[in-house]
Parts: C-alpha cells; structure tokens; sequence
C-alpha cells in the first residue's frame, strides 16, 4: 500500500460484529489502513480455493499468499504468485503443495524468510528472493531515553533487561529467571504471552521480586516497553517451538529481532545460526544458549558498561535501515514482471 499498490487481505471466517480499523491499527501497530474482506465457510480447509475464486472475480494481477495451496491454485488459474515462507510446509499434504507450486508455470516468486530456509527447502535460485521479517521504522522515531521510558510506564527505575514476545518453549523464559536470580538489582520485565502462559512463569518467578511479565500490551506500545530497556534480550534455545508447535531453531527470522535493532538498544541474543544472516558481533552480543556462565558474566559486562550498550544500540539502528517493511516489499516485487515466465 505504501509503494501505491491496491492492497486487499481476504480472511477466512465471518467478520467479527465488534472490531473496528482502529482497532485493528492499534492491536497490530499499523501505519496503513487497507481494505479486508472475510470469506466465510463452514468447512476452512476450502479456504485457498475460496480465496483465490474471489481474486479471480476481482481480476487482480498478484496473489501473494502464504497458504501453498493458495499460491499453487492462482498459478493453476493463471495469476501471477508469490509464496511467502516461514517454516516447512506442514501437514499431510503440505509438501506436495508446495512441490505443485515449484512444477507448475507461470510467473511466480518464491520469498523464505531466511537463507537456512531456502537451502533447507532447496529452492530453485532464479526464482527465490530471500526475504527476512522487518519492522516500521517509522514506529522508533525519536524513542525517550531507557529512564524516561521507564518513568512513562510506570516500570522500575533500576536497569532493565527486557524481553518481548511469546512464552512458547524454547523462548528462553527459563533462562530468563535464572538471569533474573543471579542479578537481584537489576529489573527483568517480560512483554507478551498467552494468559495461561504468563500465569504459569509468575507462579515459576513468584519468589524474584524483581521480575514481571506484562502479558499482551498493544502492538503500538511495543516500541516504548522495548526503549525502557538497557538490555533487550533474545535467549532461544536450540530448540524454538512456533504457536503449531514446529521447531523453528535453524531457519527462523524473529520479528522483535528487527524492532530491537530499531529500538537503538543494546541486543544479547543466543549464538543461533540463522542470526548471523542479519546480526553480527557489532551490533549484538552473542551466548550459546544452554551456557548459563556464560549469558552471566556477559549480560554483567554490558550492564556495567554504558558506553559499550550506546554504541552496540547505535550500530543496531543504522543496520536495521535496510530492513524496513518497505524496503522488504520493494526487494520482493522488483523484477517480478520483468524475467520472462
């Protein structure tokens, strides 16, 4: 919508009676309102067929989707298709899904998130353009300081190691604690997490005082509760499971990792692979993820060293630039309808 396209989002189900497009901004932090259209059906397995039926009726020239079955479907149909992928295609009949789509002609473009995943799935070259997960700059303009964000939030004044997203295993939250233990001065706040998951780890931290998980905050106060920290911590574990309970470890691209580099604050993260493909020693500190030793003597050496976390954060800033959403849409349209079908 941004780059002047017509963008619309079809959506399976029936169309909520109480939801609103502002809400819908607040809730996912958008910066662009676009059109929705929800297709209902009774049966949601019929939905990629359903979907591409209505592009067809609205004569549009791209599907971009990320259901295989829908992207397969518009080639079959004659529309031009992207396929997005985060993970391995899933299911019974996910790869051969996908296999279609590969076989099938037309124009068509493959977008991983990451160079693991591409090579993980063996994607032909010249027809894959990798495509890792980004962030609204926009949203990290002129962020408060880490203690004025702390004052507007109500949260502790001491230093703060902060950590946002879901509490699924392999997140972390269990290092998370022990971090929290061995570092009784310092305020370790957790953004996010399902009800049930938030209520299980303050019954796990209930003897740490300071130690708080948030659960949900709307998306458009990420930016704040992410500025309030002087430390953003990203601790996976070798294993990493996604809310379908896959495990994403080797060929993930973590969306808070682009918005910690936006918030301009110095990132801890486990020495991942995949990590390496956006993040480097200069604008983050890596720890192998089962070595507790060692997240603790690092994350006391960034604590103890102001000027070492500004410049970390600073580098952070300047990198995340060529990770912008627009930036992303501009790299997965360019050439499309130029390289011949």
């Amino acid at each position: 919508m941004q780059l002047g396209h017509a963008v619309t989002l079809l959506v399976p189900g029936n169309q909520p009676e109480m939801i609103s497009q502002d809400q819908l901004k607040d809730h996912y932090g958008l910066e662009t309102l676009f059109p929705i259209q929800w297709l209902p059906g009774r049966n949601r397995r019929l939905f990629p067929w359903m979907a591409v039926r209505q592009a067809r009726r609205m004569q549009v020239k791209l599907i971009y989707a990320w259901p295989p079955q829908s992207a397969a479907l518009g080639l079959l149909t004659g529309i031009p298709a992207m396929l997005e992928l985060h993970d391995r295609p899933s299911g019974r009949f996910g790869p051969s899904w996908l296999r279609l789509f590969l076989l099938l002609p037309g124009r068509k473009r493959l977008l991983p998130i990451t160079r693991a995943l591409q090579s993980a799935l063996n994607l032909p070259p010249n027809q894959t353009v990798v495509a890792p997960d980004g962030v609204d700059l926009e949203r990290y303009v002129a962020l408060p300081t880490p203690e004025s964000a702390r004052r507007i939030l109500g949260l502790p004044s001491a230093l703060t190691v902060l950590c946002t997203g879901h509490l699924y295993a392999g997140r972390g939250a269990d290092l998370f604690l022990e971090l929290a233990g061995k570092f009784p001065q310092t305020s370790f706040i957790w953004v996010g997490g399902r009800p049930a998951d938030v209520e299980a780890w303050k019954g796990c931290a209930a003897r740490l005082t300071n130690v708080s998980f948030t659960g949900f905050v709307p998306n458009e106060r990420i930016p704040l509760y992410q500025s309030a920290a002087d430390v953003l911590l990203m601790p996976y574990q070798r294993t990493v499971a996604t809310s379908s309970g896959g495990d994403t470890a080797e060929i993930c691209s973590p969306m808070k990792m682009f918005e910690y580099m936006a918030a301009g604050r110095a990132i801890l993260t486990s020495d991942l692979p995949v990590l390496h493909e956006v993040l480097d020693e200069k604008t983050a500190v890596f720890c192998p993820p089962d070595d507790v030793g060692a997240w603790e003597s690092t994350l006391a050496g960034l604590l103890n060293d102001e000027k070492d976390r500004r410049v970390m954060g600073q580098r952070a800033r300047v990198a995340v630039e060529q990770y912008s959403w627009v930036k992303r849409a501009q790299r997965v349209l360019e050439g499309f309808y130029e390289v011949p079908a």
